[in-house]
């Protein structure tokens, strides 16, 4: 279970990683770029959906009576890494 719970962690941040590019993408749309503030952030939303959709597929092909405790960590290191990043940004404005 310690291996499902680790490996849903790491699942977690990495989902978080395309939401992080696609705050950068936004803030250097130009008004006339195809790919827009909103269009960069539904792009990155879509991309980690997808990345911690598939990680949970995964799971419950390799290990089905492990999802639960996977998902749970996955969600729970998406929710930090996004809480982490938010303070950190806060913080480094100063």
């Amino acid at each position: 279970m310690v291996v499902a719970i680790v490996l849903g962690a790491l699942a977690g941040v990495v989902g978080f990683l395309p939401l992080v590019r696609s705050i950068d993408l936004a803030k250097n749309a130009t008004p006339t770029s195809n790919l827009g503030h909103a269009g960069a952030l539904l792009l990155g939303v879509l991309v980690s959906f997808v990345i911690l959709a598939v990680a949970v597929v995964v799971c419950i092909v390799v290990a089905r009576d492990l999802t639960v405790a996977f998902a749970l960590a996955e969600a729970g290191a998406l929710i930090v890494s996004a809480i982490v990043f938010g303070a950190s940004r806060l913080v480094g404005k100063k």
